[in-house]
């Protein structure tokens, strides 16, 4: 019994790092310099990202879904994909 408590610990670190491994990659591609970009009108409320002007303080802070001056960071290209989606603050 202790040898398949073994073989079963084993298979689970090997996930675990076979995970890591994969995962690295695409986070490192998004984290990159000029990889993000502000995007204006997205967010729902009380989930934009920083202070959003006029009516918000820090992170979290709009008040209403797409609120027109609240914004996101997403993956470059994608914000003017986006319904209401913008890269100007309006």
């Amino acid at each position: 019994m202790a040898d398949h408590k073994r073989a079963s610990a084993a298979m689970v670190v090997a996930g675990a790092l076979t995970a890591l491994l994969v995962a690295a990659p695409a986070t490192t591609a998004l984290s990159a310099e000029g990889d993000m970009e502000k995007c204006y009108g997205v967010a729902k409320a009380g989930q934009n990202d920083c202070a959003a002007g006029e009516g918000t303080t820090c992170q979290g802070t709009s008040t209403v879904d797409g609120q027109k001056n609240a914004w996101i960071l997403v993956p470059a290209g994608l914000c003017e994909k986006l319904v209401g989606g913008s890269l100007e603050e309006s």
